[in-house]
C-alpha cells in the first residue's frame, strides 16, 4: 500500500496558494502582559515632558501605571556627562501595577 502526500501549489513569489500575505512593511504584533519604558537623555532634552505626555496617553486608554522620574541634582550639569542624565520610567499594563518596574 502506498500513500501520496500532496503539497500545496507554490506561486512564483514563494508563497503558497490560499495563504494570506502581509503587505510590504507590515510587522508582527505581540500582546504583552506588561510594558516598561525608560526615556533617557541629557538634562534639558525634554525627557520629563515626554514621559509625562506618554503617561497621560497611556492612562487615557485605561491602563494602570506607575512612574519613576529621575533628574539630576545639579541645576545644569554639563551635557553628555553621567551626572547630567535625566530619565523617566513608565510601567503600565491592563491589570494592577505595584512597582515602577525593572528595566
Amino acid at each position: 500500500m502506498t500513500s501520496q502526500v500532496s503539497s500545496p501549489a507554490e506561486q512564483t513569489d514563494g508563497t503558497v496558494l490560499g495563504e494570506q500575505r502581509k503587505p510590504a512593511g507590515a510587522k508582527d504584533v505581540r500582546r504583552l502582559d506588561r510594558v516598561i519604558i525608560r526615556f533617557a537623555g541629557d538634562s534639558g532634552d525634554g525627557m520629563q515632558l515626554t514621559g509625562d505626555r506618554f503617561t497621560s496617553e497611556t492612562a487615557s486608554f485605561g491602563n494602570d501605571l506607575s512612574t519613576l522620574p529621575n533628574f539630576p541634582a545639579e541645576i545644569r550639569a554639563p551635557a553628555g556627562t553621567l551626572p547630567g542624565v535625566s530619565s523617566f520610567q513608565l510601567h503600565f499594563a491592563d491589570h494592577d501595577i505595584l512597582t515602577p518596574g525593572d528595566a
